[in-house]
């Protein structure tokens, strides 16, 4: 079989998946690790590879050159050579330096979890923003694995002028070029948070509350927010499987619209560099009225996965959202109850009912949603303060405005105005003085 001049022979979507754990922190972490390589394989799967086998490692210690040791890498090469394998994806960070050593003992592409994580994104990507984002993230990540090993990266080069000056290396050349374009990305995006800031400020002028819908990535978001909209935002069984945040217009129980938000999944072990990259997409809750964490109660690490959405929640500046539980404006939805068996799933929905800001429910069959909408109907209802309006007759639009998202309580006309007394929220009443100024 050919072979390139690194060694591995041509990449194949036939694909090994690896993931490392310390033997010392096999439990310390409270994660299941099959349940992390469950997630390794279906990060694979989302890029379109066909996972021949997977496995978890457990390592005595990690290998500064390899990360695995000479035992299992000699395995792993015989493994990828008998099943003519040409992607092994590690669930791990590899340096550039450990990623290079692999890819030559294993004789094939390998990608660590940082890189296939930003391979989904790049497929996933569908705004200008997200893939703004993408680019920056990826070209942030290849200029850390720019490392002196390959022959054509010591190069010596005249310049022409734009490529740099008289004895500039290769891999110099390569460096100021990407950071040449991640200068002009930065630029690019900064354009795009200015525009959407715009809109975030149109959006502040329509007269509905924002319901933004978070959780663990596949937790069940689009299934839900399609089942709410009627929309066709993917939702497949695949991790992130939406990168980019996707608004519609919802009525609730009451006859009150908001506009319902459909956000990017969490993950654990997000880099840091993809965390500021991506957090940008994430802005959307930090205006929401309401947010609605969305959970897959039947997973393994549902508690785990819990705590990691509520540590980026608290990343994002509302971590006393979250502290403040059931008295705040976040709601539980403990989705996927149709996949637990029968005792199970009373115990979720007991627990759920004895809590006044969570719901049990299915976003594939159903089940319960009708109960989401109304909890968030109620907590929208929350918080009211009574205040006394005057709106012109004429008005009639305003009027039934307030009646529609608002507690009226008394009604007076004269001539010309209807005075009145109504229950709204802080975010409710400043919705409609910007929608009507014609308000004393």
């Amino acid at each position: 079989m050919h072979v390139d001049a690194n060694g591995a022979r041509p990449s194949t979507g036939r694909s090994l998946v690896l993931h490392p754990v310390l033997k010392s922190e096999a439990l310390a972490n409270g994660r299941d690790v099959e349940a992390r390589l469950d997630e390794a394989v279906g990060l694979a799967a989302a890029i379109d590879l066909t996972i021949v086998h997977s496995e978890v490692v457990k390592l005595a210690r990690l290998r500064p050159a390899t990360l695995l040791g000479s035992g299992a890498v000699e395995r792993f090469a015989k493994l990828v050579e008998a099943m003519e394998i040409g992607v092994v994806v590690v669930d791990a960070a590899l340096s550039p330096v450990q990623q290079r050593n692999l890819e030559r003992a294993l004789k094939a592409k390998v990608i660590d979890r940082t890189g296939l994580i930003l391979e989904i994104f790049g497929a996933r990507a569908r705004t200008r923003e997200g893939q703004l984002q993408v680019e920056l993230a990826s070209l942030t990540y290849q200029r850390s694995r720019l490392v002196r090993s390959w022959t054509h990266l010591e190069r010596q080069r005249g310049g022409f002028g734009f490529l740099g000056g008289p004895g500039e290396s290769q891999l110099e050349m390569d460096r100021r070029l990407i950071g040449d374009r991640i200068v002009k990305l930065k630029g690019e995006l900064d354009d795009v948070k200015r525009t959407r800031a715009l809109h975030r400020r149109a959006r502040k002028r329509v007269p509905y509350p924002i319901v933004a819908l978070v959780g663990y990535t596949n937790a069940g978001k689009s299934t839900l927010f399609n089942r709410f909209t009627r929309s066709d935002v993917l939702a497949e069984d695949m991790l992130f499987a939406t990168l980019d945040p996707t608004m519609r217009q919802v009525k609730l129980p009451s006859g009150r619209s908001v506009i319902m938000s459909d956000t990017v999944g969490f993950i654990s072990e997000l880099p840091t560099h993809l965390v500021a990259a991506f957090r940008a997409t994430l802005e959307e809750v930090l205006e929401a009225d309401v947010v609605v964490h969305v959970r897959d109660i039947a997973h393994p690490d549902s508690d785990a996965q819990k705590h990691d959405v509520e540590e980026v929640l608290r990343d994002l500046g509302l971590g006393g959202m979250v502290d403040a539980g059931d008295a705040g404006k976040l709601i539980e939805a403990r989705n996927k109850i149709d996949l637990l068996d029968p005792e199970a799933r009373a115990q979720v929905a007991n627990e759920a009912e004895r809590r006044p800001a969570a719901v049990a429910l299915s976003a594939m069959t159903g089940e319960g949603c009708d109960r989401l909408l109304a909890l968030i109907d109620r907590r929208l209802a929350q918080s009211r303060e009574v205040v006394e309006l005057s709106v012109d007759l004429a008005d009639g639009a305003g009027i039934a405005w307030l009646y529609r998202h608002g507690e009226v309580l008394e009604r007076r006309d004269d001539e010309h105005k209807a005075h009145i007394r109504v229950g709204l929220s802080d975010a409710d009443r400043a919705r409609f003085e910007t929608r009507k100024p014609r308000v004393s």
